[in-house]
């Protein structure tokens, strides 16, 4: 899994029906440090994830193995909204301290 902080929302109109209903999200990755990558990617949201929000996201087959996106064709899905990340016992992000 990787850490993504989500930047927006992709919208598309004409698109595989298998993906109608589903909400893409554009994600900026993250690195161990909490610094932001200058790296984007497109996640379909299983789990109703906000702009500004880091998040966990599935990526390849393991993207698919997720509940409803079996049949999708996704090669990456938000699966967690992240609340806090420690490294070595330092505080790297909060998602409390975010909305302060």
């Amino acid at each position: 899994m990787q850490i993504a902080k989500v930047r927006g929302t992709v919208v598309s109109t004409q698109k595989d029906p298998s993906l109608r209903g589903v909400k893409l999200l554009l994600l900026q990755l993250v690195d161990e440090e909490g610094r932001i990558l200058p790296e984007y990617e497109v996640a379909a949201d299983n789990v109703g994830a906000g702009v500004d929000e880091w998040v966990l996201v599935s990526r390849g087959s393991a993207a698919r193995q997720v509940l409803g996106n079996e049949e999708r064709p996704v090669d990456a899905a938000v699966v967690a909204i992240i609340d806090t990340i420690y490294v070595e016992n330092r505080l790297i992000y909060s998602k409390t301290e975010q909305n302060r």
